[in-house]
């Protein structure tokens, strides 16, 4: 069987990473920059952090904010308008998913414009060219959207979300800073960071998982368990381990998928509005008990980087003790461990559109809409 594997050309680490942008871009020639970020940076002086460097280099940029924290087709589209009048020829994206996202879709339709519906963009979209130049600057410790080959739009209209796997996104530089993420307040430290998780549990488990992406997604697991807490308390080592985790698991799971807890995840955040780190935990250590039956040895594996000693432990007690060491991280960084919102006139819908997720054939045990249904009951 041959594997592919996608990595960004070329990556940066580490405390001030940020000030090599303006010899990236000199090399490149590039003469001004689209800056997909989202509103609240632009608040918060965040995104202020880049535009210093590149003011200082004299380099020429424009400000795009119009992104939701669950970005819309309309979010995307009125983007595409917004880079055309730019006069932009690179993008900066600074942010967490939802800015990457918008700038992967953005970057993609402007290269492609026959996807300009977006909703075209669902699936393996055959693009065939590669996106607008881009320049990633990650601001949370999560979804690792700077080193995916995947992007994630809402459909409002329609009540659901859907996910977009091109080769053709991932940007071509990642900057992981982490003193870019050190403002994050504690309940978006903890989302994304239970997200992170998320991504590493399930990527390490989905049934295309392999030698290489297993490698990365336990090393994942053991930075995540290590750091999450203390990156919460805004800890200078816990954001550093953060960064790097979350990044780590980006690689590996952009290569091998994901499973059903980011198919319910995807539909509660369409449906509610659901914060999607906040989602994917709730749901991880639910689905981590469905999947266990077909996981083998796996979870003991996952138990160990999650801190567990699993010496002396039969198959059924260290699987339990994986998922009870999920579950007790995700309730020390203050994650609730029920949704009220979820109504039963709703499971239906969440249910068949959770089935309908681009992530739903990649979960280790198939799930019929009954069995997805009846996970998400546990969380009302």
């Amino acid at each position: 069987m041959v594997n592919r594997f996608v990595l960004n050309a070329v990556s940066y680490h580490g405390k001030g990473a940020i000030g090599e942008i303006p010899a990236l871009v000199a090399a490149k020639g590039f003469r001004k920059a689209f800056i997909a970020t989202d509103p609240d940076l632009v608040k918060f002086g965040v995104t202020k952090k880049v535009t210093d460097i590149l003011d200082e280099a004299g380099m020429a940029y424009e400000i795009y904010s119009d992104i939701k924290p669950n970005p819309t087709i309309e979010n995307v589209q009125s983007g595409v308008a917004a880079y055309k009048a730019s006069g932009a020829d690179y993008m900066i994206t600074v942010g967490g998913g939802s800015s990457m996202d918008t700038g992967k879709a953005i970057g993609i339709i402007i290269n492609n414009p026959e996807f300009a519906d977006v909703r075209s963009l669902e699936g393996v979209a055959p693009t065939r060219n590669r996106t607008v130049f881009t320049i990633a600057v990650p601001t949370t410790a999560g979804t690792a959207a700077e080193a995916t080959i995947n992007y994630v739009i809402t459909d409002v209209e329609r009540k659901r979300k859907f996910v977009c796997v091109d080769t053709n996104d991932i940007p071509d530089i990642a900057i992981v800073d982490p003193d870019m993420m050190s403002t994050m307040p504690k309940g978006l430290t903890a989302a994304t960071g239970m997200d992170a998780l998320t991504h590493a549990i399930e990527g390490y488990t989905t049934k295309a998982a392999w030698a290489l992406p297993d490698c990365l997604n336990l090393e994942a697991i053991r930075l995540i368990a290590k750091n999450l807490r203390g990156a919460v308390q805004n800890d200078p080592e816990g954001r550093e381990g953060m960064a790097l985790g979350q990044f780590v698991t980006g690689m590996a799971f952009s290569n091998v998928g994901l499973g059903i807890a980011h198919s319910v995840a995807h539909t509660l955040g369409a449906v509610y509005d659901t914060p999607h780190g906040v989602a994917c935990a709730m749901m991880l250590p639910i689905v981590m008990e469905y999947n266990a039956p077909v996981t083998g040895e796996k979870f003991k594996a996952v138990a160990e980087a999650m801190g567990v000693d699993t010496a002396g432990m039969d198959q059924d007690t260290y699987r339990k003790a994986a998922v009870d060491a999920v579950r007790q991280l995700s309730v020390d960084v203050g994650i609730p461990t029920k949704l009220a919102a979820i109504r039963e006139d709703d499971l239906e819908f969440l249910a068949q559109s959770a089935y309908a997720d681009a992530c739903a054939p990649g979960n280790p045990r198939e799930a019929s809409v009954e069995d997805i249904k009846a996970l998400i009951r546990k969380l009302m």
